[in-house]
């Protein structure tokens, strides 16, 4: 351990339980389990104690397949307390692509939900795990052998620079990449959240996005941990049931994350109307927010605020939370949080001048170290002077603030002229029979490549491809305008709600889209 990061050798769950034991920590909805800082510390040297006793040594792996629950946060801290690594599953994966990340990781532990039996023996045929713990209700064997091991008497010290966690990537194309989270960089990307989100001991944030997912883990858990505040823990999203707890007094959420799908699910919810939510603070990411929804939180009294990160970065960007300059940065993902440095680099590896789309590079004590296994990725994804490549592009106004245009990859040329879908996409957004959209460039004879956007309808709402190109017409650019219309019941979309364009793409290829 390096001597000036020493400071890291304990946790925040080790501070809280020692200056505020009695406050509640973690609430498990679902089940009703609620634990204070004190019961959470005494279950995690419960399970420091297991760990030890069932794992090979320092490095092994522990994996966990399921919905959101107390068992998560005992391993995300306990794991590092044991000199373990923490590899959370997304339970949405089939069995064959939980194999895969099983095969990348070699955990000599799974901890598996009895709602995922089938997925998990599909993987464990595949890739055999030495220790293989099932969760049923009535029968949990985790919790068990928490409750039949003797805590260790101190938590051991945590190595700041060790793999603590293995966050995979959404895999929007390739291979699925592993993100190794140390505990050094956990520590400043909940700093980053807890200073955009303005977050401290009073306050309570409801979680109902998936904790294999870094916004779960390192800005609502961790953030909120860092800063001695209170987390609801909801094993799934439904829109009814998040607003009757947004606005339940005895709860008392003030904060609250989720990716635009949910957002906009909450705006179309019968019940939204009825809904006491003047006050909220609400966090957006995953994917950039249609200007309406942030209009329309704003006219009922929530403060949102958009924002912009990633697994091997953390939070990066956040608008303040200020409805004036929400309403005034309307589709900013805002300024950059304290510990990262923000740089928009242009194709040649010369920053852009300002007000031009550029890759957003970053550098900070919050970025990834590598990528577990995959020290070509590594390579290809820094840059010189320790730069992280985003493969996001975005371009900064004059007050500081970034607005993501698109991915960096995603951006197509036709006829000599850049186009951003994500340009494309907010116009298509704002035409009222129109769900969502998403538009990817496609090969096309004369122009090099055009543009196919493909419409998700509201219901009932019947739409041709005339309309569609109609709308664009005096709102975009003529060469903007895609070329193709497509429509499909729902945009394919990974676990943190990013739209998989590769499979658009590939549908493309695969047949004949209907063309005006």
């Amino acid at each position: 351990m390096s001597g000036q990061d020493g400071w890291l050798a304990r946790d925040f769950i080790h501070r809280q339980a020692r200056t505020r034991p009695g406050k509640l920590a973690v609430q498990e909805l679902a089940l009703g389990r609620a634990l204070s800082y004190a019961a959470l510390e005494a279950e995690l040297r419960r399970c420091e104690s297991y760990l030890r006793a069932t794992l090979s040594g320092p490095g092994a792996r522990v994996a966990i397949l399921a919905r959101n629950s107390i068992h998560h946060i005992t391993l995300f801290y306990g794991c590092p307390r044991a000199g373990a690594v923490f590899q959370p599953l997304n339970w949405r994966l089939a069995g064959p692509e939980l194999a895969v990340l099983l095969e990348d990781a070699a955990p000599e532990l799974l901890i598996y939900e009895a709602e995922f039996e089938a997925e998990a023996q599909t993987a464990l045929a595949k890739v055999p795990v030495a220790h293989v713990l099932r969760i049923a209700p009535g029968e949990d064997r985790f919790a068990a052998a928490l409750a039949a091991a003797k805590p260790v008497a101190e938590p051991g010290a945590i190595d700041p620079s060790a793999p603590a966690m293995l966050l995979y990537t959404s895999g929007t194309t390739g291979r699925p990449k592993g993100v190794i989270v140390t505990p050094r960089t956990a520590f400043f990307s909940a700093m980053n959240y807890s200073q955009v989100g303005e977050l401290c001991a009073e306050h309570a944030m409801l979680c109902d996005v998936p904790l294999f997912h870094v916004v779960g883990l390192l800005a609502i858990l961790h953030g909120s941990f860092f800063t001695g505040g209170t987390v609801h823990l909801s094993d799934r999203f439904a829109a009814p049931q998040t607003l009757q707890r947004l606005s339940d007094p005895a709860l008392g959420v003030s904060h609250y994350f989720c990716v635009p799908q949910m957002a906009q699910a909450l705006l179309d919810d019968p019940g939204f109307k009825d809904a006491n939510l003047q006050g909220l603070r609400l966090f957006t990411g995953g994917a950039p927010m249609p200007a309406p929804v942030t209009l329309a939180f704003l006219d009922a009294g929530v403060r949102p605020s958009n924002g912009y990160g990633m697994s091997e970065n953390g939070t990066v960007l956040g608008v303040p939370l200020d409805p004036e300059i929400a309403r005034a940065k309307v589709g900013s993902a805002g300024i950059a949080s304290p510990a990262i440095e923000v740089r928009l680099v242009g194709r040649d590896g010369v920053d852009v001048k300002a007000g031009e789309p550029g890759e957003v590079w970053l550098r900070g004590p919050s970025v990834m170290p590598g990528y577990w296994n995959q020290p070509e990725a590594t390579a290809k994804t820094f840059a010189p002077g320790g730069w992280f490549k985003t493969a996001d592009a975005a371009r900064q106004d004059e007050d500081g603030y970034y607005f993501i245009v698109d991915r960096w990859k995603d951006m197509y040329i036709t006829g000599g002229e850049n186009v951003y879908p994500a340009e494309v996409e907010a116009a298509l957004a704002e035409m009222p029979l129109v769900a969502e959209a998403a538009v990817v460039g496609v090969p096309d004879t004369r122009w090099g490549e055009a543009g196919c956007a493909y419409v998700v309808l509201r219901p009932g709402n019947p739409c041709d491809p005339a309309a569609v190109m109609a709308w664009c017409d005096g709102r975009l650019a003529r060469y903007k305008r895609p070329a193709h219309v497509r429509f499909i019941p729902e945009l394919p979309r990974t676990a943190s709600g990013k739209i998989q364009k590769d499979i658009l793409r590939r549908a493309f290829a695969d047949s004949q889209p209907e063309s005006l």
